[in-house]
């Protein structure tokens, strides 16, 4: 073969045309830009809502943890409403018991009735007070009455007027007191 065939037969490699491959790397730069510029925003939004995952799972184990206490505490202090209406009927057979009865099988019975009832009332959490002999604390006594007196020293308890009570340590009514001060 002569070399003007083998021109014809034999095809040169195309020069660029108008930058075709330019164009290609230039589009390929872009794309892997786009892709990449996606990538950081999709991790930004996974590392968010990751974020708020944890939030919402702290916040509910702290709003479990949370229902779990006040629901032992309404359990533990639920009979305190009941036991506060009982009072008076406990200090109604104190009273009673107090009170001379010419029959004696009578006041035994109450004393009976008595006891059972305040076992009971013991029983569920209460917890009666004792006052006799104390300092003066505003938080768990109420004064009723304020006694000059010289025998006793100043701001303690000279008479307990009706007896106080905590329900599982909490206070359920205050002791209602005289108060000895100095004259």
């Amino acid at each position: 073969m002569n070399e003007n065939e083998r021109q014809t037969t034999e095809t040169p490699e195309a020069p660029l045309e108008g930058g075709k491959d330019t164009a290609d790397v230039t589009n390929s730069a872009a794309l892997l830009a786009s892709v990449s510029s996606e990538r950081d925003q999709l991790s930004k939004e996974r590392a968010d809502l990751y974020d708020q995952l944890l939030r919402r799972t702290a916040e509910f184990d702290n709003f479990r943890r949370r229902s779990q206490r006040e629901r032992a505490e309404l359990f533990e202090y639920a009979g305190m409403e009941v036991v506060r209406e009982l009072l008076p009927i406990l200090d109604d057979l104190e009273r009673a018991i107090k009170v001379e009865a010419i029959d004696k099988e009578y006041a035994k019975g109450m004393d009976l009735i008595y006891q059972r009832f305040f076992a009971a009332l013991r029983k569920v959490g209460l917890e009666p007070m004792d006052t006799t002999g104390q300092k003066f604390d505003p938080n768990v006594h109420h004064a009723v009455e304020m006694v000059a007196t010289a025998g006793a020293e100043d701001q303690s308890i000279v008479q307990e007027l009706q007896r106080g009570y905590n329900f599982k340590g909490r206070l359920l009514r205050p002791a209602m007191v005289k108060v000895a001060v100095k004259p």
